[in-house]
């Protein structure tokens, strides 16, 4: 199965989420990666990933995201948020993760609960 992930960073999570998909970069090349503009253009840059490129973030990405999820074409969504630096796009970052929610959607927040939906879906993958 080829799971179709949503990696998203705010700001000041994207180095965390580079390290991150660096360690499961060999997983993360046999997905199908969504990612929102500034966090998908490092990803293709700094790990050569292969990702479809949404607008960023205060212009729409994230909503784009949330429409390809309630289309049901997202399996996961990886969300580093900044939970100290107040966001112009909350309610768009609301309405994603409530579509996570409603959808019953895998959605990580931290790099923490990241490293268990990557985990487990690598898992998975591999059966």
């Amino acid at each position: 199965m080829k799971f179709r992930i949503a990696l998203i960073a705010h700001d000041k999570k994207k180095d965390d989420m580079i390290a991150l998909a660096g360690e499961y970069k060999a997983f993360l090349s046999t997905c199908a990666l969504v990612a929102t503009g500034t966090t998908g253009g490092r990803l293709a840059n700094e790990l050569g990933l292969e990702v479809d490129r949404k607008h960023s973030g205060p212009f729409g990405g994230d909503l784009q995201i949330g429409s390809l999820l309630v289309e049901g074409m997202i399996d996961a969504v990886i969300f580093l948020r900044d939970p100290m630096t107040p966001q112009p796009h909350e309610p768009d970052i609301n309405a994603l993760v409530r579509a996570c929610d409603v959808h019953n959607t895998p959605c990580a927040t931290n790099v923490s609960s990241a490293h268990l939906v990557l985990s487990q879906l690598q898992q998975q993958a591999a059966k």
